[in-house]
C-alpha cells in the first residue's frame, strides 16, 4: 500500500456519514435501501457514499438475488491501520534517538 493509495481510504474514512455506514456494514451486508432505513440519510446519499466507499476499496457490492447489498472489505481496513502503526512505530524510533541525543548533552 502506497501513500496514493491511503489519500482516498483517508478521505473515505474522514466523512462521518461513510464512517457511519461503514460501522453499519460491520453488522452484516446490507443494501442502500436498509441503510437509509437505519441512518438519516436518502437512499440517493448512501448510493453516492457507497461509491466513495467502494472507489476506495472499502466495500464491495455482492448480489443477494435481486438486491445489491454491500460488504466491508476488512483486508484494505487492516493494510491501513499496519501503515498506520508502521508510522506510528518509525516517529516513536526518531523520538526515542531525540531523546537520546538530548539527554547526552
Amino acid at each position: 500500500m502506497t501513500a496514493g493509495t491511503l489519500v482516498p481510504v483517508f478521505a473515505a474514512l474522514g466523512d462521518e456519514t461513510r464512517w457511519s455506514i461503514l460501522v453499519a456494514l460491520g453488522e452484516g451486508d446490507a443494501s442502500a435501501s436498509a441503510l437509509a432505513g437505519r441512518l438519516p440519510v436518502t437512499r440517493q446519499a448512501i448510493a453516492k457514499h457507497l461509491a466513495v466507499l467502494q472507489e476506495a476499496g472499502l466495500v464491495e457490492p455482492v448480489r443477494a438475488g435481486r438486491e445489491l447489498r454491500f460488504r466491508v472489505l476488512g483486508s484494505q481496513l487492516a493494510d491501513t491501520a499496519r501503515r498506520l502503526d508502521a508510522l506510528g512505530a518509525e516517529w516513536d524510533r526518531r523520538l526515542a534517538t531525540i531523546k537520546e541525543l538530548a539527554e547526552g548533552l
